[in-house]
């Protein structure tokens, strides 16, 4: 099984199409078409236009995590879509808070869940994986299996009065078995993008990594980490390694140097078709 990969927002762009900072990412193969995440703003309906994609016929929308600058396209979406699914962890609508000093910003979905719902998304809120078809899977919650990917400090969720570190548990991510072994694509990576990548080789009895696309959340990442990842990375053998949104221009010139032939940048237009 092949499938087509359609980054439809990012950070970086492509001729023709816009950027910002967010993330969606249109995935076609087995006979359905799953949208990752819509970005944080118009973005998405966009560039669809622009790269001749129709949202009319998207099968399901999985939210990697309840961050705005991965739901802020939600109601662009539906507005091409209509009555859709939604796939997502129940955290996705905990109050998300990014706190560095004395600087505090609400960073949690701009829209009530409601609003949403009066506008045809329809929620299948799970901790669990969810098969959206034979060879199509989400993480649900990620096991931190490794003793040096953290959850960023900065994030926190507003219980009460009081705020709390967010342990990230609604970061998910899509899996797909094809031929070559896993294709992975990701939202943000906050629970790490290696924890990641060994949980779906549990839950799909995979063990071959063939791609590894979207955020990657290093961009804080200290050199003791990229270097471990790294690591990590070549042991896994991942044959196409596709970056955006939070992995940062470091991390970025980091990996694209430890694998020349494997690397690219997944900006706002990039489509491919895998293996």
């Amino acid at each position: 099984m092949s499938i087509k990969i359609t980054t439809l927002s990012e950070n970086t762009a492509g001729p023709g199409v816009l950027a910002e900072w967010g993330l969606s990412i249109l995935v076609e193969g087995d006979g359905v078409r799953i949208l990752l995440d819509t970005s944080q703003s118009v973005t998405v309906a966009h560039n669809a236009k622009l790269l001749n994609v129709d949202l009319s016929g998207i099968d399901k929308l999985v939210i990697s995590h309840g961050h705005y600058d991965h739901t802020g396209g939600f109601k662009d979406v539906l507005a091409q879509t209509g009555a859709l699914d939604v796939v997502a962890h129940p955290d996705m609508w905990t109050e998300k808070y990014a706190i560095y000093g004395d600087f505090q910003r609400y960073i949690g979905i701009p829209f009530a869940r409601e609003e949403l719902e009066s506008l045809g998304a329809s929620f299948q809120l799970t901790k669990d994986p969810v098969w959206i078809t034979d060879n199509i899977v989400t993480t649900g919650e990620i096991p931190m299996t490794n003793d040096y990917e953290q959850i960023d400090a900065g994030m926190f969720i507003k219980v009460g009065d009081s705020f709390e570190p967010d342990q990230l548990l609604d970061d998910l991510a899509l899996g797909i078995k094809t031929e070559a072994g896993l294709v992975i694509v990701l939202g943000c990576g906050h629970r790490g993008m290696i924890n990641t990548i060994g949980h779906l080789q549990k839950v799909t009895g995979e063990q071959r990594v063939y791609g590894v696309l979207g955020g990657t959340h290093l961009v804080m990442a200290n050199p003791e980490r990229l270097t471990r990842t790294t690591a990590d990375l070549r042991q896994i053998g991942v044959q196409k390694l596709g970056v955006s949104h939070c992995t940062g221009f470091n991390a970025s010139c980091w990996l694209a140097n430890e694998f020349p032939d494997e690397f690219f940048m997944n900006n706002s237009g990039t489509a491919l078709t895998l293996p």
